[in-house]
């Protein structure tokens, strides 16, 4: 099977116009579930800065996927490249495997949920 690709106008990105992309931008918008207003209220919240694998002090991995979230649900459709796909398979599968480990009792404020958080699923809206 080949992959159709076209060139965007505006960016001259590569977009993926192929079935995967369909199948990739229907499972970010399934697993994130917070607005993007919303998950950019959080990210400047100390608990959001807090969460997180922490690479030398710096923000977390997490922590910097929520700000590329936000963008890309802000962003049309039709502007997503292949690097945009590729950032929400990448979310897809982070929260899907992170929502495997849930702890027993209440995970309102749990590192766990922060962490999810992070990156636009907050398991208490489900």
């Amino acid at each position: 099977m080949t992959r159709e690709r076209t060139l965007t106008k505006k960016s001259g990105h590569r977009t993926d116009s192929s079935g995967d992309a369909v199948q990739a931008y229907r499972a970010f918008v399934d697993v994130v579930n917070m607005s993007p207003d919303e998950l950019a209220r959080w990210l400047r919240t100390p608990e959001s800065k807090a969460a997180g694998q922490h690479n030398d002090g710096g923000e977390s991995v997490g922590h910097a996927s929520g700000r590329r979230i936000v963008t890309l649900l802000r962003t049309r459709r039709e502007a997503l490249d292949d690097d945009d796909y590729a950032h929400m398979r990448k979310v897809v599968g982070y929260v899907h495997r992170h929502l495997a480990q849930r702890p027993s009792g209440d995970v309102t404020d749990t590192r766990w949920r922060h962490s999810l958080m992070n990156w636009g699923h907050d398991p208490l809206q489900e």
